[in-house]
């Protein structure tokens, strides 16, 4: 069997960032060192940094007043800044540059008084932390359909912008729709998805007519890596979704002769690898990279780290 390696792949500047600073954090003020939320969506470097003495929580209420405290890659509500300020709580704020941006533009489109629709999925925490910054400016919307719904006037200044780690195939349906119900609605100079997203979709769409059966290594939880799958799906091809070598099984290989492997922007490069050396187990006797394109994003250390 063959293996086409899908690259970009994997690790993300948002992502190193984001492992770097808790990191970084534990080297320099020692544990505990609390992160509210997982910093990134993978069970691999949550443990890692568990046993390296990083804290995960979801309440600030379980953290003990004047500790330190990360903010994940997600970002985060300014309910919880506020909060944070009120526990006298030493804040280091790992959110991704990309997340931030989208914040800083609700808050300034809320006080122009635009209606603003947020292309996401509702749960996810990206979302809930933008949406809070103005909630009686922002309308969700999940999929196409919810457009439908829509029922803004025609003299309503209108702006939409989109999760980082939504489907860019998808959200080219969803603008598409919208401007023609919307045609004066705005955006961004610059598409809201990451470019971390849009180029680990595009490079698995170079392989995906070429194999057989797709493997995306990441996480259950990761929202970028479920959208990896969801494009090969779409693409009538079987898709799985792995989070280590134990869940690739031999009936996934039945009749296979060409795989195609890619990985979330959360996942560790030794993850893959571990994948790669099952499937030469199974009979992979050939693999190749196909890249789309290089990266050379770095994003620096926030300021209460980069010591």
């Amino acid at each position: 069997m063959k293996l086409l390696l899908s690259k970009p792949r994997g690790f993300c500047a948002g992502v190193v960032r984001a492992i770097s600073t808790v990191e970084k954090a534990l080297e320099l003020y020692g544990d505990p060192i609390y992160v509210k939320h997982e910093i990134v969506h993978n069970r691999h470097v949550v443990n890692d940094l568990k046993n390296k003495g990083a804290i995960f929580i979801e309440d600030l209420d379980s953290v003990p007043e004047g500790s330190k405290i990360i903010y994940s890659a997600h970002g985060v509500s300014p309910v919880v800044r506020e909060m944070a300020k009120k526990r006298n709580l030493f804040e280091i704020d790992a959110t991704c540059g990309l997340v931030a941006k989208i914040h800083f533009a609700i808050k300034r489109l809320a006080k122009k008084e635009y209606k603003i629709i947020l292309i996401g999925h509702k749960k996810h925490v990206e979302i809930i932390g933008a949406a809070e910054e103005a909630p009686e400016h922002i309308t969700i919307i999940e999929k196409i359909e919810d457009i439908d719904n829509l029922n803004f006037s025609a003299s309503q200044k209108l702006f939409y912008i989109t999760q980082t780690t939504f489907s860019v195939f998808e959200v080219e349906e969803i603008v598409k729709k919208l401007k023609e119900k919307y045609p004066k609605i705005e955006t961004l100079p610059s598409s809201s998805i990451c470019y971390a997203t849009t180029n680990r979709q595009k490079a698995l769409c170079m392989i995906a007519d070429e194999v057989d059966v797709v493997f995306v290594v990441g996480d259950q939880k990761s929202s970028n890596s479920n959208r990896l799958r969801e494009i090969v799906s779409k693409k009538n091809k079987p898709a799985y979704l792995i989070n280590s070598y134990e869940d690739i099984l031999p009936k996934y290989l039945e009749n296979v002769k060409v795989i195609g492997m890619s990985a979330g922007a959360s996942t560790p490069e030794d993850v893959v690898q571990k994948c790669i050396e099952k499937l030469q187990s199974m009979g992979v006797n050939e693999i190749k990279d196909v890249e789309f394109v290089k990266e050379d994003v770095f994003f620096q250390l926030p300021e209460e780290v980069a010591k």
